[in-house]
């Protein structure tokens, strides 16, 4: 049975960075015999469309040829897609509005960009606005993403541990039947004890749930710890907190997160530590 998560929606414009979401996004229904929601976002507005009338119609041609393809790949891997597209001015927005308006609680997105010095290349703008405005929890997918099949790792934070998080990390792997891994990153050696007194409390709050647990304390930047101990580990789901539960704090998204979404080479779920209530529209 899965219980970490129930009602996803893939979130595509079905171009050549969207593969790997939709991959994704068809794997996980696919796996826990779910149907997938999904929104196809066509940037559009009135001014434009009585402007240039003949551009906005080819703009609908072309999103139900999106729709024709989504479908044909959806059934041919046995997956119930339902999927809307929506016209506005910003993609980002219509993600946001239906992920509320479907009571979604987990979307599948892309990771735009290639690989550069800066993190935040990596994730394209419209994702980041996602990323930062979602009502619910978000799986960021690079463009060769694939389901995950060897383990899950997350990250604790040591001054502020998400019960919320290991919750649902440890239900992900339960349900995936797959170990998972804590990682507590401290500043340095004097906050070292800290870290392992909150990495305990992490671990022994997630074996409730599952009884394929084990964690460690790591140092230096978190982000390159994280990803170190992914790759250590041979995890392929990497798993990370979005920082702000207000719609002021909102409004960006915590370094931490930001660097391990643009530099792993995994899928990385954001965790929304505060969700909005889930009021699908009927």
């Amino acid at each position: 049975m899965v219980t970490a998560f129930t009602r996803p929606l893939l979130a595509t414009e079905h171009g050549e960075f969207d593969t790997g979401a939709e991959t994704l996004a068809f794997a996980f229904a696919q796996h826990c015999r779910l149907p997938l929601a999904g929104v196809l976002p066509v940037v559009s507005n009135p001014e434009f469309e009585m402007v240039a009338p003949q551009l906005a119609a080819k703009a609908d041609a072309e999103a139900a040829a999106k729709r024709q393809h989504l479908a044909t790949l959806a059934q041919a891997q046995g997956v119930t897609l339902d999927l809307r597209a929506r016209h506005g001015p910003e993609a980002w927005q219509e993600i946001v509005d239906e992920a509320r308006e479907r009571g979604a609680d987990l979307i599948v997105i892309r990771r735009r960009g290639k690989r550069g010095l800066l993190a935040n290349l990596l994730v394209g703008e419209m994702v980041s606005k996602v990323v930062a405005h979602a009502p619910c929890s978000l799986l960021i997918a690079p463009r060769d993403a694939r389901l995950w099949t060897r383990g899950v790792l997350v990250g604790i934070d040591p001054q502020a541990p998400d019960a919320g998080a290991l919750v649902q990390a440890a239900q992900l792997a339960r349900d995936f039947g797959l170990s998972l891994h804590l990682v507590c990153v401290a500043a340095g050696d004097a906050t070292r004890e800290a870290a392992a007194q909150a990495l305990a409390a992490a671990v022994a709050t997630a074996r409730q749930l599952h009884d394929r647990v084990d964690g460690e304390v790591a140092t230096g930047r978190p982000h390159q710890a994280l990803i170190d101990a992914a790759r250590a580990r041979g995890a392929d789901l990497l798993m990370v907190g979005r920082h702000g539960g207000t719609p002021l704090a909102r409004a960006w998204i915590g370094g931490t997160a930001q660097k391990v979404i643009g530099l792993a080479n995994c899928p990385v779920l954001v965790h929304v530590s505060n969700p909005e209530p889930k009021a699908a529209t009927p």
